[in-house]
């Protein structure tokens, strides 16, 4: 199963290539009577459908809200706070981990003022950002002039330009011109700290585009059906699965109809999805949204899940089951004797109870998934989806009995389904350690190990399937199956599949999984694909005891550095942001970094600077500084370049791929996740070419 992670990117500076700027929002400027001496300037907008513009009420670390600034006059002054209508739109935005409001369609904000003259002219100016769910536009500020009569409507005409600061000196554009994002000057740590890259504008042509991840492996959908899997798998475990042709016949012999029964089974098969998906909440409302959003590469929480899905797994071997307090379960199981709803619900609370030792190590898997994506409602979308593929079969089986008929008998095979997921969750268990291990540069667990560690398991699982491996409480297999055949036989191929990878193939099926292949020791494919090239290994480069760049690549881990370098070289820059814990990135590296055309440009087109934002190395004290951006303490490498992505080019997603000249002009529209290798050597190609007529 692929692992479903991270990661759309919101709010990256956008702007059309050609002849003109988008502009999704008309903004109208208007005066209101109250009464005789107060008045309400009414700023409206229209904004185009499938675009939004933001609340007021953003908290810092967010989007830019929409604000108002009004010039003072003696002729009148300000009375409150603007005031916006319809109600925001408002959710839990996973990019900047905290709630977001927004309105769409049209937005109407109010400014009350008391005139001190019969006749006032109100002057100011409204910053606001405007995006869609794939793309932002730079914000602006806009110029507006309304005139207020007392006891009268005045509408106003619009006076706006598009005003982006750079380094403190204003510059004003007419809304007929392009605008090109272009960092004027090197960014120097200090300059991080004081949050001073600017955005300049020219009348060139532009480029930061939007990046819309493809695969949206942290996305409520996938979460969900990962969740009806893992409920499908729950199904057949040997404390639910006899379970049901029981539940089912207790519920057709008690009613008096078939209606009766169904509305019984239907119910309580709701009461489970219920129960399971407030399990789901209280894991969100216990570790809180920042809590989720901070697991993916936290080493903590990835260490505590690894020995997690261990134990997991040594339960569904059979060493112990984990199990809840009889009295629970007795006590649920009385209340479950009463009539009605009440009954229902208790009967569901009880299967819920009594089947943990067979569900709670599904559950928890799920749930640590769930939880290391970041998704604010993930757990409860993934206890959703589990629940669901429950509750679905003891209505089905209610409302046709008949096919009860077609179930399978209860046996062995139930208990064997179970140490299967036991393979199988151990496995899992080993990426976490590895996520643990790349974080903190332990070099303990290598792609080599990795890779033994999962033929071993995996093998033992083939043999197991054909009734080689027995355990203590398995039934004999006089015969194998066909199912368990085919299982095998998928099995021992994907076993061999993996062995050639020791060698340093780069097994692009698995790649997001296994540890970077800069980890590999004894590595032929790479070093059939590329070699070192000299003058750039004479560079003694930043941090190059930390990080390796895959396939030999001569990769720098600092930006100064790097680009420092390209300027020297006079060639341009490739910013690769990236992370140890980021599947998608090393997904990337091994289906397309490793393809020979992708990397003969890497070598001898671009100056690469590699950045790993979860990195866990803490700077030295006089590095350290706090985000102008996000308010937070930068103390560590990965901090650091995660806050100048976010910062420069709006976006925290990984991969991400910026290319540059060495005075950091941006060449081409970024690029994220997209496995089309052609896709991206027309983005190396293109950027090599603006890069050339700009020199």
């Amino acid at each position: 199963m692929k692992r479903i992670i991270a990661i759309s990117a919101l709010l990256i500076l956008n702007v059309c290539a050609f002849a003109q700027i988008l502009k999704p929002v008309n903004w109208n400027y208007s005066a209101e009577a109250i009464n005789e001496t107060e008045a309400n300037i009414v700023i409206t907008a229209k904004i185009d459908k499938g675009w939004h513009v933001y609340s007021q009420y953003i908290e810092d670390g967010g989007p830019i809200p929409t604000s108002f600034t009004f010039v003072k006059s003696a002729d009148y002054e300000l009375v409150g706070k603007p005031s916006e209508s319809p109600k925001a739109v408002s959710a839990y935005d996973n990019n900047f981990a905290m709630q977001i409001s927004w309105h769409e369609s049209i937005a109407v904000f109010k400014q009350k003022i008391k005139l001190k003259k019969r006749e006032a002219t109100v002057k100011g100016t409204l910053e606001f950002m405007v995006c869609n769910d794939k793309q932002c536009l730079p914000p602006e500020e806009v110029e507006f002039v309304v005139k207020v009569v007392a006891g009268k409507a005045v509408a106003s005409t619009l006076n706006s330009a598009v005003v982006v600061s750079n380094n403190n000196d204003e510059k004003t554009v007419s809304k007929e011109q392009n605008v090109t994002s272009d960092i004027d000057s090197p960014v120097t740590d200090a300059a991080i700290a004081s949050n001073t890259i600017a955005v300049d504008v020219d009348s060139t042509d532009a480029i930061i585009n939007t990046v819309d991840d493809d695969v949206q492996q942290q996305s409520l959908w996938a979460i969900f059906i990962a969740g009806f899997i893992g409920g499908i798998l729950a199904l057949l475990m040997p404390c639910i699965f006899p379970m049901l042709p029981l539940t089912v016949s207790f519920f057709t012999k008690k009613a008096s109809s078939r209606a009766v029964a169904i509305r019984k089974a239907s119910l309580y098969g709701f009461f489970i999805i219920v129960i399971y998906v407030f399990l789901g909440m209280g894991i969100t409302l216990l570790f809180g949204s920042d809590a989720l959003n901070e697991m993916a590469s936290n080493g903590f929480f990835n260490f505590v899940f690894f020995v997690l899905l261990v134990v997991f797994a040594i339960s569904f071997f059979g060493a112990f089951e984990i199990t809840l307090p009889n009295s629970w379960a007795n006590r649920i199981d009385q209340k479950s004797d009463s009539k009605g709803v009440v009954g229902l619900f208790f009967m569901a609370f009880a299967l819920a109870l009594v089947s943990f030792s067979c569900t709670g190590p599904i559950i928890g898997t799920l749930l640590v998934q769930a939880a290391t994506m970041g998704q604010y409602m993930g757990p409860a979308i993934g206890m959703f989806g589990f629940s669901l593929a429950l509750a679905i079969p003891f209505a089905l089986f209610a409302a046709f009995p008949s096919l009860l008929k077609s179930l399978p008998k209860s046996g062995g095979w139930l208990n064997s389904v179970k140490v299967s997921l036991g393979f199988i969750e151990l496995a899992l268990a080993l990426k976490f350690l590895s996520n643990v291990d790349l974080a903190y540069h332990w070099e303990l667990f290598d792609r080599e190990l990795f890779l033994v560690l999962w033929i071993v398991i995996f093998a033992m699982l083939g043999f197991y399937l054909i009734g080689k491996i027995k355990f203590s409480h398995d039934s004999d297999l006089p015969f194998v199956s066909v199912p368990r055949l085919f299982l095998a036989i998928i099995t021992f191929s994907f076993t061999i599949y993996m062995i050639p990878g020791l060698w340093g193939a780069p097994l692009k099926g698995i790649s997001a999984w296994l540890p970077p292949q800069t980890t590999q020791d004894f590595d032929l494919y790479s070093n059939s694909l590329s070699s070192p090239i000299i003058e750039q290994d004479a560079v003694e480069k930043k941090y190059s005891g930390l990080f390796k760049a895959p396939y030999n690549l001569n990769a720098f881990f600092d930006y100064e550095q790097g680009l420092a370098y390209a300027k020297k070289q006079n060639k341009p820059v490739l910013v690769d942001f990236t992370g140890h814990s980021c599947v998608n990135c090393r997904k990337m590296e091994a289906s397309v970094w490793s393809d020979r055309e992708v990397l003969r440009r890497l070598q001898n087109d671009y100056v690469l600077i590699s950045l790993y934002v979860d990195d866990k190395t803490e700077l030295p004290l006089e590095e350290q500084y706090v985000s102008s951006f996000s308010g937070k303490n930068i103390k560590t490498i990965g901090n650091k370049w995660s806050d100048l992505q976010a910062t420069t080019f709006k976006t925290n997603s990984q991969p991400y791929y910026v290319l540059l000249n060495s005075d950091q002009k941006v060449l081409v529209a970024p690029e994220a996740f997209n496995l089309d290798v052609k896709n991206y050597i027309d983005f190396l190609d293109n950027g090599l070419a603006a890069f050339q007529k700009i020199e």
